[in-house]
């Protein structure tokens, strides 16, 4: 027996802390929540920084994160409280010590919206609204360069930390993705604003370490809403199939304040496990 704990123990002392934590937990409206944006934090290190909307940066400062750290960009779709805040931290960075390219993922155009790569360059190229940035999209850059990489349907990245699966999922007219970021044992699920209609969720988040569902209309919300995002009974559906250990219940909106205690007994009928509501820089240590 103290052989077998001998030869555990390396194993032991070589796992990481992961963590997740919110620097917004908001949606579009004005509130003392920032909108959209969390970090995977790996032994006190942020590595994947996920959408970056209004107030995001500031809470990026306020989390202590560095922007030399960060491997991967996350963003689920380009609603403005979900990227707003991105060309001034891609600004800060030029005031860093960064010099190594940054990944960046992000859903492919539609009729209705850019993609990712159209996207940036509305932001960032020569003739762009930030053109004296310019070289951030270019090898010759003064800091470091955005390496983008447009998804238009479910694909699986093998990083050099992590493995990160990318899968389309509907929110209206708008091009969104959902994610499933694999470090170090741990599993950890982004839906992202959704409907989440079909069964992609579901089948994503199967057996995650945590759940970031957004939680941005109440049950008897109106049917526009219910078009763009997840009611209750739907996160429960989504939970009890994936069954992860911890849900955590974010994008919070005006409308649903107040309805916390039903949202809870509506999901807690199907979904067993912690439920967790969002806050602006929780940080939430995986097991």
């Amino acid at each position: 027996m103290k052989t077998f704990l001998l030869l555990l123990l390396p194993l032991w002392l070589a796992a990481s802390e992961i963590s997740v934590q919110v620097l917004g937990s908001g949606g579009p409206e004005s509130t003392q929540r920032a909108s959209a944006s969390y970090l995977i934090v790996q032994d006190g290190k942020a590595r994947v920084l996920i959408d970056f909307g209004g107030g995001a940066f500031l809470r990026f400062g306020q989390a202590k994160a560095q922007i030399e750290d960060l491997e991967l960009i996350l963003l689920t779709h380009l609603h403005i409280d979900h990227v707003a805040s991105l060309p001034a931290l891609m600004k800060a960075g030029y005031f860093s010590d960064r010099t190594q390219d940054l990944k960046i993922l992000g859903p492919a155009e539609n009729d209705y919206f850019p993609g990712l790569d159209e996207y940036l360059r509305l932001q960032f190229s020569e003739k762009g609204a930030y053109r004296y940035m310019s070289d951030i999209l270019s090898k010759q850059s003064d800091s470091f360069s955005l390496i983008p990489y447009e998804i238009g349907a479910e694909k699986v990245f093998d990083f050099k930390r992590f493995k990160v699966t990318a899968v389309p999922v509907h929110h209206g007219i708008v091009p969104a993705l959902a994610y499933r970021v694999e470090i170090d044992n741990r599993v950890i699920i982004f839906s992202g604003d959704t409907t989440a209609e079909g069964k992609a969720l579901e089948s994503l988040a199967i057996d995650a370490d945590i759940l970031i569902a957004h939680h941005a209309i109440p049950q008897e919300a109106s049917c526009a809403a219910k078009r763009l995002h997840m009611t209750p009974q739907r996160i429960a559906e989504v939970a009890s199939a994936a069954k992860p250990k911890i849900l955590l219940l974010s994008h919070r909106m005006k409308r649903t304040y107040g309805h916390e205690a039903q949202s809870e007994q509506i999901i807690g009928k199907l979904y067993k496990g912690k439920i967790t509501w969002a806050e602006d820089l929780m940080k939430i240590i995986l097991p």
